[in-house]
């Protein structure tokens, strides 16, 4: 029993140290490395879950990756869970930043680091896109339109529109309590008939 405990805590911070270290460009690069890992590979957490644990880090203040891996640490092992997750959350860049600020001056002029910095611009792009779309995806199989439609919706308005993520927020949040209180309304409806 206390090696499977002890098993489960070492893998969820080996897992999250693991994604935490070898992932650059912030927290809509480490959730669909979380969900493959979380997800599909332990089967820790379901799909739909993984989804909600997402929104809320992406809602709650704080760093995505950092919210993203408490959610799910403390889904998984409780507070401990929560506690080792962000522990392995931090820990890489916390090192990683220390070593470069000792280096500052020759990492910021030197040639090959700002190419290296601006490839990596369009890797992080292409991520944030493959999680959007596996977003959508998810929520047009389960025949979900009203988030994906404020998906898109709140992608158009910060884009082409430039409204400020604050409202997008706002707004977002006051759609899904009204979502949730229509589905739960009409649930309970139809188990009284």
């Amino acid at each position: 029993m206390l090696k499977n405990i002890l098993r489960k805590y070492g893998d969820l911070f080996f897992s999250s140290f693991r994604l935490s270290a070898c992932t650059f460009g912030g927290g809509f690069v480490i959730i669909p490395l979380m969900r493959k890992r979380f997800v599909q590979e332990l089967g820790w957490i379901g799909e739909e879950e993984m989804l909600d644990l997402t929104a809320i880090a992406q809602a709650a203040p704080g760093a995505i990756a950092v919210n993203a891996s408490m959610l799910i640490g403390y889904r998984v092992a409780g507070v401990p869970g929560a506690l080792i997750t962000v522990l392995g959350t931090v820990l890489p860049p916390l090192v990683i930043i220390s070593v470069i600020s000792l280096f500052y001056q020759a990492f910021r002029d030197h040639a090959v680091v700002n190419m290296v910095m601006a490839g990596m611009l369009c890797g992080v792009a292409a991520v944030i896109f493959d999680v959007v779309r596996g977003m959508i995806g998810t929520l047009l199989r389960q025949k979900r339109m009203l988030p994906a439609a404020v998906l898109c919706g709140a992608f158009l308005a910060v884009r082409f529109f430039s409204v400020h993520a604050a409202i997008i927020l706002l707004v977002c949040g006051a759609v899904g309590a009204a979502d949730a209180w229509y589905r739960d309304a009409a649930g309970k409806g139809s188990a009284k008939r």
